[in-house]
């Protein structure tokens, strides 16, 4: 009779596919987030800036909020959300506090609808 082979596992090397493509990806969305490049907008000065947060408040208007400070010399993507609170320091963008030095230029944002899209 003869023995039967019992069964060696691949250990690490079974799973290496797996792990390549995943690395592959995450290399991917780093490299579109890096290549991402968000144009300064217009610096507005303080009355500006009040207007459109007055009116957010009123009326309940969703804001875009570019921040006044780059990394690694592009502006990062505009702070996007309803107006949800202020204090001597800065306002609330939904839960995110942002200091008053800090705000570039603020405008209500308006969603594309899949339809409006051309």
């Amino acid at each position: 009779m003869g023995m039967i082979k019992p069964y060696e596992d691949r250990k690490k090397l079974k799973w290496m596919g797996f792990f390549l493509s995943e690395h592959v990806a995450d290399i991917d969305r780093v490299n579109k987030e890096l290549a991402y490049n968000c144009p300064p907008k217009k610096e507005m000065d303080e009355e500006e800036i009040g207007v459109f947060l007055q009116e957010a408040l009123l009326k309940r208007k969703k804001l875009a909020v570019q921040l006044n400070y780059t990394q690694m010399g592009k502006f990062m993507p505009d702070v996007i959300g309803f107006l949800s609170g202020h204090n001597e320091l800065g306002i609330y963008i939904d839960t995110t506090l942002i200091e008053y030095e800090e705000i570039r230029n603020i405008e209500f944002y308006y969603e594309k609808k899949w339809f409006d899209v051309q």
